[in-house]
């Protein structure tokens, strides 16, 4: 998935993108599921679109994060470019944490959150 591409996020920016809860918890869950759009997001751990937005631009500022548009739905992933040291750490982080609050409520919610009609959310350890 991950390619080194050293100067795409840099240590500083990546334990930065982690420092707030939010952010946390939206890498913690991109580890589990391929995309999320923002409602989902904002659905899932609670906080304003306002407030989720931003927290989404700064991750995509930093590196972690890209997204697509489909009509007017916007879904956020992992960014495929990520350095392999930085997605091994995410990895290996969210494993010490999904059976933790509020992760592990985290995750069991994001099945129950809003979608546009006929998508279905794709769990990372799908086939």
């Amino acid at each position: 998935m991950c390619t080194d591409t050293p100067n795409l996020l840099s240590p500083d920016d990546f334990a930065l993108s982690m420092a707030d809860p939010t952010r946390l918890r939206i890498l913690v869950l991109l580890t589990q599921v391929e995309e999320l759009c923002v409602c989902q997001l904002t659905e899932t751990i609670g906080v304003l679109q306002p407030k989720m937005s931003r927290h989404l631009a700064i991750l995509r500022k930093k590196g972690g994060l890209m997204d697509r548009r489909e009509g007017l739905w916007i879904f956020h992933r992992l960014h495929p470019d990520m350095p392999a040291w930085t997605y091994n750490s995410l990895r290996a982080l969210a494993s010490g944490c999904l059976n933790l609050q509020p992760y592990k409520t985290d995750l069991a919610k994001i099945a129950d959150t809003c979608l546009p009609e006929g998508y279905r959310i794709k769990m990372l350890n799908e086939e």
